[in-house]
């Protein structure tokens, strides 16, 4: 056999833009996967701290439960018990317990 007829013809050029279609694709699914949720659950939580007020039930991130005694710039004063007030920053509010807190105790 000749050894010419034996190499194989050369590949054709792909265009870079084609190249670049499987990481464009990997991009777009990773944002309507992660960051596109991981965005609106941020807009939440800044929504839930710019309208905490007086009396709304809530949670640390530090896992402590406690009622909103007062509301400062950036402080927050949890009430946690009768006579217990601790002032935590206002980003370490995790999330809101229920409904604000009323004037009956739990049975």
């Amino acid at each position: 056999m000749n050894p010419i007829l034996l190499q194989a013809a050369p590949a054709a050029a792909t265009s870079p833009l084609v190249q670049m279609v499987p990481y464009i694709l990997m991009f777009v699914i990773f944002y309507f996967v992660l960051l596109a949720p991981m965005r609106k659950q941020q807009k939440k939580q800044k929504a839930l701290l710019a309208a905490l007020k007086k009396g709304d039930r809530v949670v640390t991130s530090g896992g402590i439960h406690g009622t909103i005694a007062q509301v400062e710039d950036q402080i927050v004063w949890l009430k946690i018990a009768d006579t217990v007030k601790i002032k935590v920053n206002r980003s370490a509010i995790a999330g809101a317990t229920g409904e604000p807190d009323s004037k009956e105790t739990p049975a």
